[in-house]
């Protein structure tokens, strides 16, 4: 007779891959994902879309501050006003890192980094509302 162990506690952990970088994605817009992550905050401020325009402007992706008061309302200006495009990528994982993603239920805005999303928090997985689109700048 032999015994075996107990497993008291089972946790499965799911790793998401790291963000990969693109090399048609302009320089700015990973410049832009590290001065949002050197800004951002622990818990979410509810200034998401503020926080995304002014890591922007601050690395140069973008000629002047973005109008739009809404994060929804992202794109549409990113693409008409800075010549941003769209980018054929439904999943948020599978983004580049620089990407600027777009998010629809209250509307959310938040930047691809290396090892997670930044906007004005910083968080390793993606938000939970369902992605509109993703951008990026060539």
């Amino acid at each position: 007779m032999s015994s075996a162990p107990i497993v008291h506690r089972y946790t499965y952990r799911i790793v998401h891959p790291g963000g990969q970088i693109d090399p048609r994605i302009d320089p700015k817009l990973r410049r832009a994902a590290t001065i949002a992550e050197e800004r951002s905050n622990s818990r979410s401020r509810a200034r998401c879309w503020q926080y995304v325009k002014e890591a922007l402007v601050a690395a140069g992706a973008v000629d002047s501050y973005p109008r739009s008061a809404y994060a929804y309302e992202a794109g549409k200006e990113l693409s008409t006003r800075f010549g941003f495009k769209k980018l054929p990528v439904r999943d948020p994982y599978s983004a580049p890192v620089g990407a600027v993603l777009v998010y629809g239920g209250r509307g959310h805005v938040e930047i691809r980094t290396k090892h997670g999303f930044v906007s004005d928090y910083h968080s390793n997985t993606a938000c939970f509302f369902p992605l509109l689109a993703v951008y990026g700048k060539f």
